[in-house]
């Protein structure tokens, strides 16, 4: 027997080719549609923090009110503190006055003695307390503020944004499972496949006194070895994939959670790892158990 039939027949080799190429294939699918997950939560986090509560003064307030009003807004854990300054902004009336100027080309002061416009907060809300309950429940607590005379914000669209987002969620949970489900028969079958040519060594090393753990070993060695290769071949395409479409995209770099990502990708590896030593294990301790006239 030549050198080349020898290594072909070593106890836990199988086609590394094939089984490297199926597996990084099932993760990558699983892992892209991960990404797609993880942009779809920053979009809905992007959208929900536009939602703008808007703040109408009293008449008349002197400047340490609105300072005491700024200062009270600032320090309640609901609102956020944008780098641009987006999430909480002051607009005075003469500010106000200006915008509707450019808003809608007319001057109201030509005809009116008094600005009927009123200083007021723009404040945006974190996504944790984006629903119709706790926002209206915000809005109440910001009217009892002395100084206060008014808090809106469009009631209509949060619930819809909110049933939506409901309905996405549902949708994209469950083709999660299902994918899940397919990538794990995928890992399992492709494996089953490549140890199929084994099944016979396995019977002779059983022959000649070797102990279940004994043949078990090289070849969980070997899933073990190719489910991390896999996991860190598909988390590579991935984010090879995602660097060049945030380069030619506009955009798309704002819908990057790096922390989540990078999450993802340690998740594959794992469950690379994982799902190969489980398939490889239930293979060989099927053909560990299997009569002689059964492996024929």
């Amino acid at each position: 027997m030549s050198s080349n039939q020898r290594k072909k027949t070593k106890l836990g080799r199988f086609k590394f080719t094939s089984v490297l190429f199926s597996t990084t294939l099932s993760l990558f699918i699983l892992g892209l549609f991960g990404v797609i997950v993880i942009q779809a939560k920053t979009l809905t986090k992007i959208i929900r923090e536009n939602i703008e509560i808007q703040v109408f003064l009293n008449k008349n307030l002197e400047e340490k009110d609105i300072t005491r009003i700024s200062n009270t807004l600032k320090n309640k854990p609901y609102i956020i503190q944008k780098e641009d300054g987006s999430g909480f902004k002051y607009i005075s009336q003469e500010e106000a006055a200006k915008e509707f100027l450019e808003n809608t080309g007319e001057d109201f002061t030509k005809f009116l003695d008094d600005n009927p416009l009123r200083d007021s907060f723009t404040l945006a809300i974190a996504e944790e307390y984006q629903t119709s309950e706790l926002i209206a429940d915000i809005v109440e607590e910001l009217r009892l503020i002395e100084g206060i005379f008014e808090v809106t914000y469009m009631a209509d669209l949060v619930d819809s944004i909110n049933q939506n987002l409901t309905k996405v969620a549902l949708v994209l949970g469950g083709f999660v499972l299902i994918l899940i489900f397919t990538v794990i028969m995928l890992i399992n079958n492709t494996i089953k496949l490549a140890l199929f040519s084994q099944r016979f060594l396995i019977r002779s090393m059983q022959l000649v006194g070797a102990t279940r753990g004994f043949i078990r070993m090289p070849f969980i060695s070997r899933a073990f070895l190719f489910g991390i290769a896999s996991g860190v071949l598909a988390s590579a395409f991935l984010y090879g994939i995602i660097e060049y479409t945030k380069a030619n995209i506009d955009g798309f770099a704002l819908l990057q959670d790096y922390t989540l990502l990078y999450a993802l990708f340690g998740g594959l590896v794992v469950i690379g790892a994982v799902l190969s030593v489980l398939s490889t294990l239930q293979a060989v301790n099927k053909y560990l158990n299997m009569s002689l006239d059964e492996l024929y």
